[in-house]
């Protein structure tokens, strides 16, 4: 580089040298050398502009190369901020209502759920792409969100893991930008002492403008004191409305404490959309229901039995919702009708059996879906309804999860409800309700005996199921629930 320099002051004093000598003879010779000067000094140039290149890409290749170099250049010298976007969403969802976690300046590692987005269906969770620092939230809270939407910036290094620390090669113009000059920081101190005189102040800031030094800022003035102590001040009472206005701010819709206040709180989008299939439903379907009663002596007495052996092969309780959903597969098989829909002017037959299973969550009502229930055990059906639940308490249930189904199972009896009637889940035709098992006195072959018994109930629409083909499927349900060996056995 000294080298370039060198060349180049050559040709500057050469050039001055040209200009003075023109009235020598000898000019001709001089305009020549000029020429040679320039010539040299262009091509330096060149060079000069190549090795810079060349820096450039040596530092580029080592940053390519050299991961820990690449870090401290990506910390150092480019924007390391990194953009979260909310999830896809299935066909059937366009938006939903964002509940924020975080808020800007939190730490977050990587994976941790920093937002929450609320669907017709279920909830959706954004992670985090990394750890660091929240630097910027771009959406309000309780607004509504599409798919791909920017919802976060997250900066690298503020997390508690993978903080990158600047080397202590760090280049010392940022050492010194973020260094407070001395007078400031001398200023900083003197904040409770008293103000020195303003002729000396204004002295101290023409021999610093004079020297190149920074003027010192002038100490902030304490606040006036107050003339009446606080404790002497008057406070005004509230009003008896003000005193209820306030409360019933923040007042807990979950408990009612007899001050006679009200509270409105926002629907959740999933109740909207409960509210507004059930009504569907109402509007569209002619729902009829029939009843009937289950002998469940048979199936109390399978599970005492092999309840055990159940547990260390499958790992898993037998309980009854496998036997109803087994019972609910073959009288579907048995009466294809009740797995069909009606579409327009059309009725839609499904050649398998999709069973949706009412689960109560705290957030409302879902439905996660059993698919091709016909292929089925009692083993994989406990296993499916058990992989539900565990989803259905951590709200881990996805879209895809509840998609669908040709048929409905809705348990009132884990509540003791006794007596019910369930309503359809559009688009579906049917569903079937189960309640309490009681012990009740029965006739047995002339007899009084004490049994467990359960009503059951079968909601359907009466556009596509007549009466006679209602009640033989649930009677369908009703044998094969009181005697299994009908299911294997196939009749």
């Amino acid at each position: 580089m000294s080298h370039i320099v060198s060349i180049r002051s050559a040709s500057l004093r050469a050039l001055r040298s040209g200009t003075k000598c023109t009235s020598y003879p000898h000019h001709h010779h001089n305009n020549n050398s000029i020429s040679n000067v320039l010539s040299t000094s262009s091509t330096s140039t060149r060079l000069l502009s190549t090795s810079v290149k060349k820096a450039v890409s040596e530092q580029t290749l080592a940053s390519e190369t050299n991961p820990q170099y690449a870090k401290h250049k990506h910390i150092y010298f480019l924007d390391n901020s990194v953009s979260v976007t909310t999830p896809a969403f299935p066909e059937s969802v366009k938006d939903g209502t964002i509940r924020l976690l975080k808020k800007v300046g939190d730490k977050v590692q990587v994976d941790e759920t920093i937002a929450e987005i609320e669907t017709d269906k279920t909830n959706l969770q954004v992670n985090a792409p990394q750890s660091g620092t929240i630097e910027a939230v771009l959406v309000e809270d309780g607004s509504n969100v599409t798919a791909g939407a920017e919802l976060f910036k997250i900066s690298e290094g503020g997390g508690d893991k993978g903080e990158a620390k600047p080397s202590s090669s760090a280049t010392p113009k940022e050492s010194k930008k973020d260094e407070k000059p001395p007078s400031i920081r001398k200023t900083e101190h003197q904040e409770d002492e008293p103000s020195k005189p303003q002729q000396s102040s204004k002295k101290q800031a023409d021999d610093d403008a004079g020297s190149g030094k920074m003027p010192s800022i002038p100490p902030v003035p304490k606040t006036p004191i107050r003339e009446t102590p606080t404790s002497q001040i008057p406070v005004t009472p509230l009003k008896p409305s003000q005193q209820q206005s306030q409360s019933s701010s923040g007042a807990d819709p979950n408990k009612i404490t007899g001050t006679r206040t009200e509270t409105r709180v926002k629907m959740s989008r999933m109740r909207l959309k409960i509210a507004e299939r059930l009504k569907e439903a109402q509007n569209t379907c002619a729902m009829l229901t029939t009843f009937n009663e289950i002998d469940m002596s048979n199936v109390v007495d399978l599970r005492k039995k092999f309840a055990d052996n159940f547990i260390k092969r499958h790992n898993l309780k037998l309980g009854f919702m496998s036997a109803f959903v087994k019972a609910s597969a073959c009288a579907l098989q048995d009466q294809p009708v009740a797995n069909a829909v009606v579409d327009g002017n059309e009725i839609v037959y499904r050649d398998y059996v999709d069973i949706s299973v009412a689960v109560a969550t705290p957030k409302g009502l879902v439905v996660p879906v059993l698919r091709n229930v016909e292929k089925m055990s009692y083993a994989d059906i406990e296993r499916s309804i058990n992989d539900f639940g565990e989803k259905a308490k951590k709200g881990s249930l996805s879209i895809e999860d509840m998609d669908g189904g040709t048929f409905t199972i809705s348990n009132g009896g884990v509540f003791g409800s006794l007596f019910g009637t369930p309503i359809i889940n559009p688009p579906q035709s049917a569903i079937l309700g189960m309640h309490g098992i009681f012990d009740r006195p029965v006739a047995i072959n002339g007899k009084i005996e004490i049994r467990p018994m359960m009503y059951v109930a079968l909601t359907y629409d009466h556009r596509l199921l007549d009466g006679r083909d209602a009640v033989l499927f649930l009677r369908k349900i009703k044998q094969n629930v009181e005697d299994p060996r009908a299911i294997f056995l196939d009749i």
